[in-house]
């Protein structure tokens, strides 16, 4: 297991899904985890109590990413919560639209990109202060970033654009001793993939990949604390692909 004893972390969109299990797995390695919500409040709550009845130690922060301030005002509460040093930031929070070309309006392209894309460019900013050499940055990109699944261009187009950011925000911050890596998931057991929860969705998404099952947050969330650690510490501007062999 990796050891993250005595290091902070902020994981965005961790009252479910991936980012739940991913601030479930830091603390379990010791990290002491602030638990963003957007809008679940009682969810990231539970987070919190379920960090903390195993010992750990955890807080809740809220910010709407979506905003244009979000990533300003959430580095702020971070600063607040943590003081002068963050360890670990999982740019986790994102959302997804299934629409084609023709069905994709501009507030839903716009706000695609200002959660997924300009969030995290901002957080990154705001928290570099805080940041130091051993610290690492870890974003969530997509298999749909490198493949077509689905009618997901705009949402797919985020994804792409991370990938992208990952080696920029690496170039610069590596200097400084700060890794940024990327996972980019298959499709997961989780909310943003109800699709699946269908016959025809599941076998679809079964004969995307290699192994015939679907992916469990867990299975990503321990590639987010591996790269967290100190055991990942010659990896850097790298997405690392994270869903059980799809579309090979």
């Amino acid at each position: 297991m990796p050891n993250l004893t005595g290091k902070t972390a902020l994981v965005t969109g961790a009252s479910r899904g991936i980012g739940r299990a991913t601030a479930l797995a830091l603390a379990k390695a010791g990290a002491c985890v602030l638990v963003h919500y957007g809008r679940g409040a009682k969810e990231a709550d539970g987070v919190v109590a379920e960090i903390r009845k195993a010992d750990g130690r955890a807080e809740a922060v809220a910010a709407d990413l979506g905003a244009p301030d979000g990533a300003h005002k959430l580095a702020e509460q971070t600063r607040r919560v943590v003081g002068e040093r963050l360890d670990v930031l999982v740019a986790n929070a994102g959302v997804s639209k299934s629409a084609t070309i023709e069905d994709t309006t501009v507030a839903d392209f716009d706000n695609l990109f200002a959660v997924n894309v300009r969030a995290p460019f901002f957080l990154v900013q705001q928290l570099l202060p805080i940041l130091s050499e051993g610290s690492g940055i870890i974003l969530t990109s997509s298999l749909a970033a490198r493949a077509v699944v689905g009618t997901i261009p705009a949402y797919a187009a985020t994804k792409g654009a991370v990938d992208t950011l990952v080696k920029h925000l690496a170039a610069a911050l590596g200097p400084r001793g700060i890794r940024v890596n990327a996972v980019a998931p298959g499709v997961v057991a989780t909310d943003m993939s109800n699709f699946a929860k269908t016959d025809a969705g599941r076998d679809y998404v079964l004969g995307l990949q290699t192994f015939r099952r679907l992916a469990a947050p867990e299975d990503i969330a321990d590639v987010v604390a591996f790269l967290a650690s100190r055991d990942a510490r010659w990896i850097n501007g790298e997405t690392v692909h994270v869903d059980g062999g799809s579309k090979l």
